[in-house]
């Protein structure tokens, strides 16, 4: 397969959460070369192309906008699909663009590796393709919100502007769908309902019925019956569920960046 450095289409709009992540994975994974970012690949451009010519795409939004990208990509390329969860949200607002005055709170609310769910609900099959790994970072970031009057139904009229990146924490490489497995906190039975895989996770119940989704579309595991109005599901296979590795340190764990 023959590379491009040039893009036909023109630059592609980027943030700068998007912007920091590309240049990091650039600096880790294609130190070698001097061409490794936007590079046309086919009738697609590649975020980063590593030295080992595995394609890293960075996706900071959500996964149904890429599907196509990826489902062609795989067909002839080892791809990493690059996410970023936000284990620390700062809320910069600013009232007025022309005026430097602004407020900062931190966010209540916390990303966690299993919030991955919420975007591989679209793209259910493709953790089960040889060529297809998913990395999940936790990161700290500032999202700028500005004053606009046209948004005033949404979020009290205040409009997210940007992402910016402060910090990169853990990272979670999950390169098939057993993988999944690895959010659990504690073991889960099987036979297993919804309900008994959001234990396990320490997580909603709509998160765990979409990995409970995601696991029967690639065939991990399948329904065996019903207990009242919950399905029941088990492993497809003779396997055991495997017992989890990661959580709850991963949302906590952040190393501040350097330069990137």
């Amino acid at each position: 397969m023959t590379y491009s450095s040039s893009v036909i289409i023109g630059t592609l709009n980027e943030g700068p959460l998007h912007q920091a992540l590309k240049a990091q994975y650039a600096r880790r994974y294609a130190a070698s070369s001097l061409t490794s970012s936007e590079v046309q690949v086919g009738d697609y451009v590649a975020d980063v192309i590593g030295d080992n010519q595995v394609l890293y795409e960075i996706q900071t939004g959500g996964f149904g906008a890429i599907r196509r990208k990826l489902e062609h990509l795989v067909t002839e390329h080892k791809v990493v699909l690059v996410h970023p969860i936000a284990a620390v949200r700062v809320i910069v607002k600013v009232l007025d663009p022309t005026d430097a005055r602004s407020t900062r709170r931190r966010s209540p609310k916390r990303g966690h590796p299993a919030h991955l769910l919420n975007q591989l609900v679209y793209i259910p099959r493709l953790l089960a393709h040889p060529n297809f790994e998913l990395e999940v970072v936790m990161v700290e970031e500032d999202e700028l919100r500005v004053f606009d009057p046209k948004h005033v139904r949404r979020r009290g009229g205040w409009r997210v502007l940007r992402r910016q990146l402060v910090a990169v924490g853990e990272r979670h490489r999950f390169r098939c769908l057993d993988d999944l497995f690895d959010l659990l906190e504690v073991p889960l039975a099987d036979p297993f309902t919804t309900l008994d895989l959001a234990a396990a996770l320490g997580q909603p119940r709509r998160l765990a019925q979409k990995m409970a989704y995601i696991l029967r579309k690639g065939e991990v595991t399948r329904v065996c019956g019903k207990t009242g109005n919950a399905l029941v599901y088990r492993r497809a296979d003779s396997r055991s569920i495997p017992e989890g590795r990661n959580a709850p340190r991963s949302a906590r764990t952040i190393v501040r960046l350097r330069g990137a």
